[in-house]
């Protein structure tokens, strides 16, 4: 996550929906730009205003994305790092190293099938709706709800927010190297995900087909 207290704006970071895009831009361009605490990157809007209560009155924001394209954007990153780090590449063995249990996934990391049907049985992060991160106490959402599919429209609202000049595209990091996303379904894991993230394509609209 990220806060500007001069534009009283805070970011909640849900995993793999370009949010480290958001974060490098807001350390780059926001002058004031700080973490919560001690809080991790990924914490909820919930989890947040818990430990920072004063933030509430903050514009808050964050990021979703198609469901079926989201969980293999993430098992692809896992993958690589996992096959980087076993290639002897030292920014993978350090981040395995110093956080193991960030890469739980990782125990599925040679077959999508499993980290569909059961990784999100068993790694909680792995298994929550995007909309449970960016909902606080009593229902309560952030006020903004972008879109990765529509990144460069929804992040010109974002700095336009923060007082920030309009661009025409944000550099993108994090990319995952795959396919296209409908390609590695079957019947089982399409509907496994159709059931996990019910939430998210009821709040979302998002369907199996959108690109």
């Amino acid at each position: 996550m990220r806060v500007s207290d001069s534009s009283r704006v805070l970011f909640v970071h849900v995993p793999k929906t370009g949010g480290s895009t958001i974060d490098r831009f807001f350390d780059l361009e926001v002058d004031d730009e700080r973490r919560v605490g001690t809080l991790a990157r990924h914490s909820t809007y919930r989890r947040i205003l818990r430990h920072e209560p004063g933030l509430a009155d903050y514009w808050a924001f964050g990021f979703v994305r198609n469901p079926w394209a989201r969980m293999v954007s993430w098992w692809s990153m896992v993958k690589l790092v996992h096959e980087n780090a076993a290639a002897g590449k030292a920014d993978a063995q350090r981040k395995l190293q110093e956080n193991p249990n960030a890469w739980r996934e990782g125990d599925y990391r040679d077959d999508f099938d499993a980290f569909v049907l059961q990784g999100t049985e068993t790694i909680s992060r792995l298994g929550r709706p995007q909309i449970r991160s960016l909902t606080g106490e009593r229902g309560r959402r952030v006020d903004f709800v972008g879109r990765t599919e529509n990144f460069d429209h929804d992040m010109a609202i974002v700095r336009e927010r923060l007082g920030l000049p309009a661009i025409e595209a944000a550099p993108r990091r994090n990319r995952s190297p795959h396919g296209h996303y409908s390609e590695y379904y079957n019947d089982s894991t399409r509907a496994k995900v159709a059931e996990v993230f019910a939430d998210d394509i009821e709040a979302f609209g998002y369907t199996f087909d959108q690109a």
